[in-house]
């Protein structure tokens, strides 16, 4: 089989990385840069790479060269999160609970801090300023940066002003973990209490309009996105490994619970383009690919390393009348593949990224890895 990942050890644990997005016109191309942050080092990282030249494959099928640092700065604290906020801007969260957009100077391959937001989340007691608190989780919509933390706080800001928008104080009495957008004005958070929340941005009042829950114990969440076309389906991953399935339109609790990892799962990501393709990352050093397009059964996996990991699961849901797979109950088509594309890893995964055919992701073994043909 073609190795077809190619690894850069980094001297740093890595929390987070991030493909930079493409612009409108180049969206056909695969994407050539990404962006690292790094965790539990003396000096923390945010570290933007290249890997322009990973595009062939050797005469052996190995993979030439590795990806090439452009330029990194120091960071304050531990990576959280982090989401490009355009081609140039990154913004990252912090364990200190400041916000920073650094800026991708392309001409001359600098980074600098461009805006920050000190204690944009902090512990209260009283109405006096505590302590710092992490920042845990961070996603962009245009201009607009939505940042949630470890104080159950949600902020409102826009990259270029100063002041937020709109800040919501006890939005939670647990820490909130992950936030995504639904729609423009709609965000979803999940929390340490198994909870998934759902905040209307036009509404004044700091109660979230839905509330769903996992039944049972109260397993924290620690990520969650939604499908890239169907705004009603999301995925949440949390503190036992498992990978819960939403209709947010019908009922308070997860469509489908599927037992995945053995640990805590660190990120959960749709395919951007190609939402029948799930991919997710745990602290027991694995990565999966979830296949529900169509035909499964028929093809072999086309992850090369991934044949013999292969295995089949019911996917247990109720009745659905949509078109989505992810809910679909039709038993004949109603299976998945899942593809453990890195079999023998044993420190975590923390943090994953697809786009086009290109898989980033980050390891606790201070390594970096690029597969540039997820779909050979």
């Amino acid at each position: 089989a073609m190795e077809e990942v190619c690894a850069k050890f980094v001297s740093q644990k890595i929390s987070k990385t991030r493909w930079r997005p493409l612009p409108a016109a180049a969206a056909i191309h695969a994407p050539d840069v990404f962006a690292t942050g790094s965790w539990d080092n003396e000096d923390n990282r945010i570290s933007v790479w290249s890997v322009a030249d990973l595009g062939n494959a050797g005469s052996n099928g190995e993979c030439q060269g590795e990806p090439q640092l452009l330029c990194d700065i120091k960071h304050d604290g531990d990576v959280m999160d982090m989401q490009f906020l355009d081609q140039e801007r990154i913004v990252v969260a912090s364990s200190t609970g400041t916000v920073t957009v650094f800026r991708h100077h392309q001409n001359k391959q600098t980074l600098s801090t461009s805006q920050q937001w000190e204690k944009a989340h902090y512990h209260m007691d009283k109405d006096t300023f505590c302590g710092r608190a992490a920042c845990t989780g961070v996603i962009c919509n245009n201009t607009e940066i939505v940042t949630v933390g470890e104080d159950g706080r949600i902020n409102l800001f826009r990259a270029d002003q100063k002041d937020a928008v709109r800040t919501i104080d006890n939005a939670d009495s647990s820490t909130l973990h992950a936030v995504t957008f639904l729609r423009t004005t709609e965000i979803l958070t999940v929390n340490s209490s198994g909870q998934l929340k759902i905040w209307d941005l036009r509404q004044q009042r700091n109660e979230p309009s839905q509330i769903f829950y996992l039944t049972g114990e109260r397993v924290p969440l620690h990520c969650v996105d939604r499908h890239p076309n169907q705004q009603h389906i999301v995925v949440a991953g949390g503190q036992d490994g498992m990978l819960s399935i939403w209709d947010i339109r019908q009922g308070t609790i997860p469509v489908s619970l599927l037992n995945a990892h053995k640990a805590e799962m660190w990120e959960v990501h749709f395919h951007p383009s190609n939402p029948d393709h799930l991919f997710t990352c745990s602290e027991d050093g694995s990565l999966w690919h979830w296949d529900m397009s169509m035909d499964v059964s028929e093809k072999t996996s086309f992850l090369h390393q991934g044949g013999r990991n292969t295995n089949y699961l019911p996917h247990n849901s109720i009745n659905q009348s949509v078109a989505s797979t992810w809910l679909s109950s039709n038993p004949t088509k109603d299976r998945m593949e899942i593809t453990n594309l890195i079999p023998n890893q044993t420190l975590s995964v923390n943090s994953l990224d697809i786009l086009g055919p290109c898989l980033v992701y980050g390891t606790d073994a201070e390594a970096v890895y690029v597969n540039r043909h997820l779909f050979a």
